[in-house]
């Protein structure tokens, strides 16, 4: 409103400026090339053919009555221009004009806006060049008289051959290298089920989110991991959905994920069922864990604590749901020695990284979010859900600092500030 009750401006002559000007430019009716009769209007800006505005420099004024009605030309260039005190924009189509699609020759390649993807050509050049260089040699035993036996010249053609797509492996390989170590990066076990490893890919972005926002981690993309085939050793964490009909590691892929249990990486099996049947053999997906885990070198389970360095990693949590709110959390069993000190919050716990956590609560789901950072599942109703979602999002923090850091909260130089923050 035009009162001084927020600010000065209404007091001032600006203000009537600007309210003129505001008049002008929200006006629907335009301007005719009559209202213009008898003006000039000096170019102060005008438009190239590329769209780009420069200034208008000595260009000559422009009658009005044709400002608005001539077709733009090299004599009438689009732009701003100015008569006195007001200002008109000639645009590059006056009201009358009818614009009609283009018509190219037939000889002429149309391009889109879309950049094709680089392709990683070095693999196939050098096995090309190799190539090349066996027809030479080939070539010049052939002309000195001493080519070798054709089974040793078909030998080699042979094992050029076998080269070229070894090469090409070899390339994805880095590639995949260099993705997963770049920033620090999580990890999803591909199951073959579009849908679930979408939704994994798409839970581990919203988490990666969320670490970026709240910690001073700043992951990556997710990267979906083939058991079979990719590195295991270049991520910190690998989230496992289980799958009723997802097919059984071969030895070697058993013996990769032993070596990164034993040399400091985590699994989360999440077997997505709400803990239903207590992982027994009465639900699907429990049955599907126990086949999956049988050759894994796991060390004895138990439920999580309540003093468990899970709980206080970054955020003090009790709960730690996902799309499902199950309680059911387990973890590496505490060592026997682990007692309790008088006047402590907690057990200064195995100095290692659990490394195992399976639950059932779907927290992919719960994680995930779309293209532009909204969540992609419902969960719960109303503000209840929303503080589920954000239970589920703590849970997923505390246990990324949980495998970067170890038990560093188990510490006892943390009791001072944990009992204050308990409020005991």
């Amino acid at each position: 409103t035009a009162t001084a009750e927020w600010s000065t401006l209404p007091l001032s002559g600006l203000f009537v400026q600007m309210m003129e000007r505001l008049a002008i430019s929200s006006s629907s009716a335009g301007i005719e090339a009559s209202d213009l009769q008898g003006t000039t209007w000096t170019p102060l800006r005008v438009m190239d053919g590329f769209g780009t505005l420069s200034d208008a420099g000595t260009l000559p004024g422009v009658d009005g009555a044709d400002l608005m009605a001539a077709p733009a030309g090299p004599d009438l260039q689009p732009g701003v221009y100015a008569s006195g005190d007001r200002r008109i924009a000639r645009n590059v189509v006056v009201a009358d004009t009818t614009l009609t699609p283009a018509a190219w020759p037939a000889d002429m390649p149309v391009r889109g806006l879309d950049v094709a993807d680089e392709q990683p050509l070095a693999g196939w050049l050098l096995s090309l060049s190799i190539l090349l260089l066996l027809a030479d040699v080939i070539a010049s035993l052939s002309l000195s008289g001493r080519l070798l036996r054709h089974s040793n010249a078909a030998g080699l053609i042979l094992a050029a051959l076998i080269y070229a797509p070894t090469q090409a492996d070899a390339q994805a390989d880095d590639s995949f290298a260099l993705n997963a170590t770049a920033e620090m990066t999580l990890a999803y076990v591909i199951t073959g089920n579009a849908s679930v490893d979408e939704m994994s890919d798409a839970g581990l972005r919203g988490l990666s989110d969320t670490l970026y926002f709240r910690t001073s981690v700043e992951p990556a993309n997710p990267i979906g991991v083939d058991l079979e085939r990719d590195e295991l050793a270049f991520f910190p964490m690998l989230y496992w959905p289980i799958t009723p009909d997802q097919p059984r590691p071969s030895d070697a892929a058993y013996r990769k994920l032993n070596d990164y249990l034993r040399s400091g990486g985590m699994i989360l099996f999440d077997t997505r069922d709400a803990n239903i049947a207590g992982f027994g053999a009465a639900s699907p997906n429990g049955r599907k864990l126990q086949d999956l885990a049988a050759p894994l070198d796991i060390p004895p389970l138990e439920p999580l604590p309540a003093d468990h360095v899970l709980t206080r990693t970054f955020y003090l949590l009790q709960d730690f749901p996902g799309r499902h709110s199950g309680r059911d959390l387990w973890v590496e069993a505490s060592p026997p020695d682990a007692e309790q000190v008088e006047g402590m919050p907690f057990r200064n716990l195995n100095d290692g990284v659990s490394p195992v956590v399976i639950g059932g609560n779907d927290w992919a789901a719960a994680w995930a979010v779309s293209s532009n950072g909204a969540p992609m599942v419902p969960i719960g109703r109303g503000f209840a859900g929303e503080r589920q979602r954000e239970l589920a999002y703590r849970f997923g923090v505390n246990l990324v600092m949980h495998v970067l850091t170890g038990n560093y909260k188990s510490d006892q130089v943390h009791v001072p500030a944990l009992l204050d923050r308990l409020g005991q």
